[in-house]
C-alpha cells in the first residue's frame, strides 16, 4: 500500500477517533480536526495556546459542501472562487451544522475549497471538514514547510502524515476575502 493510502487511512481512523493531524494543505502545513467535532476543536485550540475568540477556517472538498455549513453562501463570493486560481480563504456569514468554539462570534466562518489531491480525498471519505490552521503555537512565525515545524507541535498531534514531508518548497497561507459592507468582494490577507 502506498504511502498516500496508508496516510488516508491513518488519518480517518485518527479524525473518526476525535484526534487531531499534522498535515500538508494546498498552502502551508496545517492542525486538522474534524471540522463537526467540537472536542476535537477544543484539542486544537489548547496545542496551539490559541484564544477561542480566534476562530479556524474550515477546508472543504468542493463548493456543494459549503452549503452544507453555511445558510445562503454569497453568490458574489461563490462565482470569485470559481474563478481564482490560488488558494482563497472566504468568510461567509451564517455559518450552522458546526460546532460553537469553531463559529465566529459574528456567527460567520472561514471556509477554502481545496485544491490539494491529499486532503480532497481525506474530506471526500470523512464526508466532514476539515479544520486547518498553520502548525505552529499562536502568535509565531507559520512553518513554510515541514522541516520549520516545532517539535513541540509534532508530539502534541495524535497523528502526523507522511505525504509531502520532503517537500522543501517554501510554501505561504490563501489569501482570505469577505464581502464589505458595500456588498464587494474584499481581500482580507
Amino acid at each position: 500500500m502506498a504511502d498516500f493510502e496508508k496516510d488516508i487511512i491513518n488519518s480517518l481512523k485518527t479524525l473518526r477517533a476525535e484526534g487531531i493531524i499534522l498535515y500538508p494543505t494546498d498552502t502551508i502545513w496545517g492542525i486538522g480536526s474534524d471540522a463537526t467535532k467540537k472536542t476535537s476543536v477544543q484539542k486544537i485550540f489548547e496545542l496551539k495556546k490559541r484564544p477561542e475568540k480566534k476562530s479556524m477556517i474550515i477546508l472543504v472538498a468542493d463548493e456543494n459542501m459549503i452549503g452544507d455549513y453555511v445558510s445562503n453562501p454569497s453568490e458574489k463570493i461563490l462565482a470569485f472562487l470559481a474563478k481564482t486560481e490560488t488558494p482563497t480563504t472566504a468568510i461567509f456569514k451564517n455559518a450552522y451544522h458546526l460546532p460553537s468554539n469553531l463559529i465566529n462570534e459574528d456567527g460567520s466562518i472561514a471556509i477554502r475549497i481545496v485544491n490539494d489531491e491529499f486532503c480532497r480525498e481525506l474530506i471526500q471519505q470523512l464526508q466532514k471538514p476539515l479544520v486547518s490552521t498553520s502548525a505552529n503555537f499562536s502568535g509565531e512565525k507559520f512553518p513554510q514547510n515541514f522541516t520549520e515545524i516545532s517539535k513541540e507541535i509534532k508530539n502534541g498531534v495524535d497523528y502526523i502524515v507522511q505525504h509531502r514531508r520532503n517537500d522543501f518548497s517554501k510554501k505561504a497561507p490563501s489569501s482570505i476575502i469577505k464581502l464589505n459592507d458595500q456588498d464587494e468582494i474584499e481581500v482580507i490577507r
